[in-house]
């Protein structure tokens, strides 16, 4: 979600906001914008298009300066409109003092609205953020860093802030609470960033700032305090972002790239797995994984489908009882904690808020296990959790998840065997078969991309429709859903998913030939009833779109598609149906001529409630 960008510096940094913004674009936004501090007071661009127009906006302007800050925004409050757009100015644009960008959601901001209506301000826009800019305005009382720990003391909610001051030419204070912000160190000039690949080329100096942290940045310092306003060492990291992994290459879009790096990402984050041992998830794994005897999962969107997949994978494998929770939804429900649960969460970004809401929430009804599936090291979710587990999916640009989706499933896997292990269920030839398919995932991956042209010829079929269903059973009943979001999120078509056998309760009455049904048919024990499945629906006229394993035995017949996969592949079967109903939203989303990449209204990192 929104994206934060600021520096203090002896140079001109208004490259360096614009190459911030353009690598915060995977995150989604809707409007975007930059002020500076321009020869004794303050300018500012904003724009509702794509950073490259703000690039070309202030290029015809040719705005300059040594201290600004920029932002990329998501709309909450208020439409997308230029008035809507950060940077806010305090106390009018023709006599702004106090410039100021803000990810979050500040909850009191209508009593504060009112308060500084009261006091004579004026609002120019529908957003919270206005009220922080107008309430650091009303506080200033000369030293900018001081009056911004007393104003965050009367917010409400989930903020990260940047602001800096007319009067004060080469200062940027930030400050945040319950959303991610980082430091960037330099020589002789400092930045604060929402993400560090937003520095990726600026510097590799970065500072993880702490719930509370209130920043002062300076040319040749900085300053932190903690929340309650005492000094505050926070370790300096070097942290190399992956700038090359934003490159497009030869493909159309970043979500084909991602889709046909999954091969590559999924052997990466598999590397070095040489044998199931506790340690592959932290030093106390192995302590932890003996003290608990269920398991809680906690995840958003896609991670939460990676999560239901876990749950037949742990209760068949490691016979361990398993609950996953939408994290948004687990806090506000009155549930039966129990200490020896492992909280696990997963999450792509580790900054997501309602995870990180829910994982606090089951710690403070005592369970206190915890581990995570990540793809981000440094991030707030592995720095909370006792455990973790890194994929190695890479920077993904696409705001549809899929190669962290891919990489979720193998680490979870990994989490199934180890549990397995640990209690006893796993012996020495089980281990080294569910090893020998692990590592050949990688090219069964590859062999389900290969059957890209079929999906196509497919996908210029669905791009006519505005309908369809996806069916699934067992452990692929997850994988429908995954499917079904893929083609709603990026194509704009509606789409469910239902375990198969649900059809015939109240599904089947949409079923016409202008809804297609997507069916996955893996070889296994439940073959036989999705057969079933198929007779239903091409009794009412419905067309059939069947993915299949290799020995399966469904043939394609009139309103009956069958694509087979490569091989069957057993209980590690979802991740390679998964790249295939990857493939079948984009080509459909490409047929329809949406925004692949950047679908509309959603966000990469979604980090408010």
């Amino acid at each position: 979600m929104c994206g934060i960008v600021g520096a203090v510096a002896q140079r001109n940094i208004t490259p360096i906001l614009i190459e911030g913004l353009k690598r915060l674009e995977y995150r989604g936004y809707d409007s975007c914008g930059v002020a500076l501090h321009v020869d004794g007071h303050l300018a500012r661009s904003r724009s509702t298009s794509r950073v490259a127009d703000l690039e070309t906006q202030i290029a015809e302007t040719h705005l300059q300066g040594f201290t600004g800050i920029a932002h990329t925004r998501w709309a909450t409050h208020g439409a997308p409109a230029t008035r809507n757009a950060h940077p806010h100015f305090s106390p009018s644009e023709e006599n702004a003092r106090i410039a100021l960008v803000h990810n979050g959601i500040i909850e009191n901001h209508d009593e504060l609205r009112a308060e500084l209506t009261g006091l004579g301000y004026v609002f120019q826009s529908q957003t919270d953020t206005e009220v922080i800019a107008h309430l650091v305005d009303h506080m200033y009382s000369g030293d900018l860093f001081e009056t911004v720990q007393l104003a965050v003391k009367r917010l409400h909610g989930a903020y990260a802030i940047a602001v800096f001051c007319r009067e004060e030419p080469h200062r940027v204070v930030a400050a945040r609470q319950g959303s991610p912000l980082i430091v960037g160190v330099g020589k002789g000039e400092n930045f604060v960033a929402s993400d560090a690949m937003a520095l990726a080329g600026t510097t590799d100096q970065i500072i993880y700032l702490e719930e509370g942290d209130v920043v002062d940045l300076q040319l040749a310092r900085y300053w932190i305090v903690d929340a309650e306003g005492r000094p505050a060492e926070r370790e300096v990291k070097t942290v190399h972002a992956h700038t090359g992994a934003a490159e497009l290459g030869p493909y159309r879009h970043y979500m084909q790239k991602e889709i046909f790096e999954q091969p590559r990402v999924v052997g990466d984050t598999l590397e070095g797995v040489t044998g199931i041992m506790p340690e592959l998830f932290g030093d106390q794994a192995y302590r932890v994984f003996k003290e608990i005897d269920r398991v809680l999962i906690l995840a958003c969107g896609t991670s939460y489908y990676a999560g239901l997949t876990a749950k037949y994978w742990i209760e068949s494998v490691a016979k361990v009882p398993v609950s996953v929770e939408i994290a948004s939804e687990y806090r506000y429900r009155d549930s039966v904690p129990h200490p020896s649960t492992l909280v696990v969460t997963i999450s792509q970004s580790g900054e997501t808020a309602d995870t990180l809401a829910a994982l606090k929430h089951a710690r403070s009804l005592g369970m206190q296990h915890t581990l995570t599936i990540c793809n981000v090291a440094t991030s707030a979710m592995v720095r909370e959790c006792k455990l973790a587990y890194i994929t190695r999916a890479g920077v993904e640009v696409g705001v549809a998840s899929t190669k962290a989706f891919t990489t979720q499933l193998a680490a979870l896997f990994l989490l199934t065997l180890t549990l397995a292990q640990v209690n006893g269920r796993l012996d020495d030839e089980q281990e080294a078969n569910y090893l020998k398919e692990m590592r050949h995932l990688p090219v069964a991956l590859s062999a389900v991309l290969a059957l890209e042209p079929q999906i196509i010829a497919w996908a210029e079929d669905f791009a006519r429709k505005e309908n369809a269903l996806f069916l699934g059973r067992g452990i692929h009943y997850p994988i429908a859903l995954e499917g079904a979001l893929k083609l709603k999120e990026i194509s704009y078509i509606h789409a469910e998913a239902y375990p198969a056998g649900e059809l015939k309760h109240g599904p089947l009455a949409l079923v016409t030939e202008e809804m297609p049904v997507v069916t996955i048919a893996p070889n296994d024990a439940l073959l036989e009833k999705l057969k079933s499945n198929r007779q239903e629906v091409r009794a009412r006229g419905g067309q059939l779109y069947v993915f299949a394993d290799v020995d399966s035995r469904i043939t394609s017949s009139d309103g009956l598609h069958v694509i087979r996969l490569p091989e069957h592949y057993g209980l590690l079967s979802p991740i390679l149906h998964v790249a295939a109903l990857q493939l079948l939203a984009y080509h459909t989303a490409l047929a329809r001529g949406t925004d692949v990449d950047k679908p509309r209204n959603l966000a990469k990192s979604v980090t408010v409630e």
